[in-house]
């Protein structure tokens, strides 16, 4: 049964991921206003008739969101008859909670009216709020089927603990510069690379135009230091090699996507890396902070 479990949370964790991307669709297509500022209503109905592409994009998204909901909440019902009051239980009752946040701040984008092209410092700040919240959701749920799968908790006081702290840091603030990124090459796409340059430069450009140069230095940094940490610690694999794999083909997707002038499809795909590396980051922080009773197998730095 418990194994069943840990299958479960899993595919949820893939489901959501499904459902991360589509709500990026729905930003990139600039679809965001497909069902007016109604909500939890489509332009004022269920089901919208006649509708146009936008409005299919939106709704789909906002139709995956009653199934995402049932499927979280079966998995914390089933953690809590299963594990109830274990640390399996308690992350699926964070997932649960990060879900509804998730939902509300989804539904504050549209009453807001902070969707199509509104660049208003609100809807940047709220946008950062919603990746915070997003990266979280995928967090909890991804220990959920970690810890159901055998793993024991999280000792943040374990060596190494700081440094993959701030790797978890440095991966939000990433994030959230990513987020504003896409927003800007979404609102003020460029023609060409000299063009963007420019704009990026110019104190004549908007203030979301100019924010998007921060991103390809943050995300180098905070690629190359989580890149030498998880080399650097011991009985890191295989999931250091996984995280350190997908930092290398998240910058390099990064590069593809500037060049190429940030098409939707390249947005879809490295949301997707990101998103990929932030979970094996977390299970990787996981593995490498496990609690031990002997403490005995604590990874330390290899010193060479």
């Amino acid at each position: 049964m418990r194994r069943r479990f840990a299958q479960f949370a899993w595919i949820v964790l893939g489901f959501n991921l499904l459902v991360i991307l589509w709500g990026a669709l729905v930003r990139a297509s600039k679809s965001g206003e497909g069902c007016g500022d109604h909500w939890p209503l489509c332009n004022g109905t269920v089901f919208p008739h006649a509708a146009q592409v936008a409005t299919l994009i939106e709704f789909t998204h906002r139709a995956s969101i009653p199934i995402t909901s049932l499927l979280v909440l079966a998995m914390a019902a089933w953690a809590f008859f299963a594990w109830r009051g274990e640390l399996v239980s308690k992350a699926a009752n964070a997932s649960l909670i990060l879900l509804i946040t998730e939902a509300l701040l989804g539904a504050g984008l549209v009453l807001f009216k902070y969707t199509g092209t509104d660049v208003s410092m609100g809807r940047v700040v709220y946008l950062s709020a919603h990746l915070i919240n997003t990266h979280m959701l995928l967090a909890a749920i991804a220990l959920t089927a970690w810890w159901a799968s055998g793993r024991r908790g999280i000792d943040w006081s374990a060596a190494n603990g700081r440094l993959l702290t701030i790797a978890i840091g440095a991966a939000l603030i990433t994030g959230i510069t990513g987020a504003i990124t896409a927003l800007s090459d979404t609102v003020f796409p460029a023609t060409s690379l000299r063009e963007g340059f420019t704009a990026d430069f110019s104190a004549a450009s908007p203030m979301l135009v100019r924010l998007r140069m921060l991103h390809p230095a943050i995300a180098a940094a905070a690629g190359l230091y989580t890149a030498i940490l998880v080399t650097r610690l011991r009985q890191a694999r295989p999931l250091g090699t996984v995280v350190a794999g997908l930092v290398i083909l998240q910058l390099g997707a990064g590069i593809v996507n500037l060049y190429l002038l940030a098409p939707v499809w390249m947005q879809l795909l490295h949301l997707l890396l990101a998103d990929l590396l932030w979970i094996a980051l977390v299970l990787l922080t996981a593995a490498v902070l496990e609690k031990s009773p002997a403490r005995a197998h604590t990874p330390e730095l290899v010193h060479r």
